[in-house]
């Protein structure tokens, strides 16, 4: 049986991320679109993200442990933001844009892995910035996101 990484370990280190979401937010500032969301985006916000997309590519738990932080408290982040679908295709296309640009591996596997998470995740970043409050429970674990498919078609928590 082969040793397969995991995303993580295949896209490099926390050097990677860090490298990736700090290029990006430089990227996100000067938007004329996301910019105005961003714009009182804390100096924790980097790290935090970078930590948050490492643990979930199987890193290590940095922002579970480091910055106190959970899934829930990630959802609340987009409590009632009421993004777009435009600002998340923007927010998607500069992510893959600056991608491209650090030179983040760019293997059909791994791409697929990294664009289907992108989607996911902003996907349900825009549901639950329609909200008024996060029903997510706190203790709900950190999602984990690998080489295969998601696990069945997406129902919210009131269903």
């Amino acid at each position: 049986m082969k040793n397969i990484p995991t995303l993580y370990e295949w896209a490099g280190d926390m050097k990677t991320f860090e490298t990736l979401f700090t290029k990006f937010y430089d990227k996100v500032l000067k938007d004329d679109l996301l910019g105005e969301v961003f714009i009182n985006m804390s100096q924790e916000h980097i790290k935090q993200v970078s930590h948050f997309v490492a643990e979930v590519f199987g890193g290590d738990k940095l922002y579970t442990t480091e910055d106190k932080g959970s899934h829930s408290i990630m959802i609340g982040k987009h409590i009632g933001k009421m993004l777009t679908e435009e600002k998340r295709q923007r927010w998607v296309h500069l992510l893959l844009q600056t991608a491209d640009e650090v030179g983040l591996k760019s293997d059909p596997e791994f791409r697929s892995a990294f664009v289907g998470y992108i989607e996911w995740g902003t996907r349900l970043a825009v549901i639950n910035s329609q909200l008024t409050e996060n029903s997510m429970a706190s203790n709900e674990p950190m999602p984990k996101w690998g080489w295969g498919e998601t696990g069945g078609p997406y129902t919210s928590n009131e269903n």
